[in-house]
């Protein structure tokens, strides 16, 4: 398989759904909402843009499976599998607010081996592929080398749904916020650990995401030297549902706070 090239593809797939989600923003009406859940929400924009999506993946690796967020398709290939969400934060599209992605992963045999997230309206494509680089518009990102908690930038997502450990979340900010030169909120996991990945951020934590919140930006992480662990320091952060990306040189710090709230 030539990952690069794959990759390739699979950018001009993804800017081109970008282009359709970017001209629905101009005349979203908020009558095309739908709730899926507490606080889900949901549009045609998301759902036609992953019918886009599944349909051109699918050329690219005729038997490869699908999970996606909205359930237009879901299948379980037996090599290849693409984890999707075509529009992260949709909440923030719904409102106005310019901030949601495109998130894309591909896993070979369990393993991931491409990422693509784009960030639509700042027009920033991050991307890479096994055995390459991670890449911001065709130039190497890597995680930032800031080694102490009081010298970074955090960033976040709120639950919003699901609150059996809001307490413990909210203990965890306020020390947090203690701790570093602030937290922030954006409102799309992909574009967090995009930012983790190219330095802006130095660390992402948040709980009750799934697995096409996070996959591709995981590995966009990973390639970018750093690490993404749950809050217990173990690798298993899609199956717990916990997610915590640094930079690798600030954890103990970061693992102290997690440690004395979310596992005393």
């Amino acid at each position: 398989m030539d990952y690069e090239l794959l990759c390739t593809k699979v950018i001009a797939v993804t800017r081109l759904v970008g282009n359709f989600i970017r001209k629905e923003s101009m005349n979203f009406d908020a009558k095309n909402i739908e709730f899926k859940g507490l606080n889900d929400l949901v549009s045609y924009v998301d759902k036609t843009a992953e019918e886009h999506l599944v349909a051109n993946l699918a050329e690219l690796i005729p038997d490869a499976g699908f999970t996606t967020e909205e359930e237009t398709v879901n299948s379980k290939g037996a090599v290849f599998n693409w984890i999707i969400d075509p529009l992260d934060g949709t909440t923030n599209f719904i409102h106005g607010v310019p901030t949601y992605s495109i998130s894309i992963a591909l896993y070979e045999d369990g393993a991931p081996v491409l990422a693509v997230i784009y960030e639509i309206n700042r027009g920033e494509m991050f991307y890479t592929y096994k055995g390459g680089n991670a890449f911001l518009n065709h130039k190497i990102i890597s995680v930032s080398k800031r080694n102490k908690l009081e010298d970074c930038l955090l960033g976040t997502g709120f639950p919003y749904y699901e609150f059996q450990k809001q307490v413990q979340y909210m203990e965890v900010l306020s020390e947090m916020m203690r701790k570093c030169h602030g937290v922030r909120r954006i409102g799309s996991a992909a574009v967090d650990l995009a930012y983790v990945a190219c330095g802006r951020f130095d660390a992402f934590f948040e709980y009750n995401l799934n697995s096409w919140d996070v996959a591709a930006g995981a590995y966009l992480v990973q390639q970018a030297g750093g690490r993404v662990l749950n809050f217990k320091g173990g690798q298993e952060f899609l199956e717990t549902r916990e997610i915590l990306a640094t930079n690798a040189l600030i954890d103990d710090e970061l693992f102290e706070v997690m440690d004395k709230h979310f596992n005393p």
